[in-house]
């Protein structure tokens, strides 16, 4: 059984077995009033999770990205092409000396902890090279101090250094010295960012450069290649 009680002009409460409903009449009334406040708290709310993994194929560089690279066919990297230089057997310098490199831009989010990664291919030793390393600059890169640090065009980088046994291998990017660990890196500011790197030794070559802000911070990629 269901009682109705009229209450206000135009509402009508239903008392029933299933308790109280409250129903409208005359008018049909406007969609209820937005609350201003709880939209820009939704619109300039922070995205949760961390930022994406940053991923840049050499197969997907443009030509003037590459100085004293080339690019070279292999059905392993992604595009079927990789960057390396030749080698001569000759030993190359370090930053700030200017010896081939490979600088092209990147997106980065300021104050998030990346890990670098180089999927490299070490080459076949001659002479001086062992064909394993690569040197690694990034602009507006910074330490715990909001110090500038790894800037290109400076004597501060880290080093990607393969391993003695030629073939495909991920390498993290660290510090020269081995008894300190490979570092977080940190930016300034978001937006965009060079990366810079330069042979370590002739016959060097990579596929795949990789900043991690999570997936890989911790460890390097277990597949050979990492999808965008």
């Amino acid at each position: 059984m269901t009682r109705r009680i009229q209450i206000l002009a135009g509402v009508t409460l239903l008392l029933g077995s299933h308790g109280l409903a409250l129903v409208g009449g005359g008018k049909e009334s406007g969609p209820p009033p937005v609350n201003s406040a709880v939209v820009a708290e939704t619109q300039f709310k922070k995205p949760e999770g961390p930022p994406p993994e940053v991923v840049v194929y050499a197969s997907n560089l443009p030509k003037s990205a590459l100085s004293e690279f080339d690019f070279w066919n292999d059905p392993a990297s992604p595009g079927g092409r990789m960057v390396g230089t030749p080698n001569n057997g000759d030993q190359l310098d370090p930053p700030p000396e200017n010896d081939p490199n490979v600088t092209f831009k990147v997106e980065v989010q300021r104050g998030v902890p990346y890990r670098c990664w180089i999927h490299m291919k070490v080459g076949v030793p001659k002479g001086k090279s062992q064909a394993n390393m690569l040197w690694v600059q990034f602009s507006d890169a910074v330490d715990k101090e909001n110090k500038e640090i790894f800037k290109p065009g400076t004597g501060s980088y880290l080093t990607a250094h393969g391993p003695a046994r030629e073939g495909w291998t991920w390498v993290g990017c660290g510090l020269a010295d081995p008894k300190w660990s490979e570092p977080p890196i940190y930016f300034r500011t978001s937006g965009e960012v060079t990366v810079r790197l330069q042979a370590g030794m002739e016959g060097v070559g990579f596929d795949q450069f990789l900043l991690s802000p999570g997936r890989f911070l911790e460890q390097p990629p277990s597949e050979s290649v990492v999808k965008k």
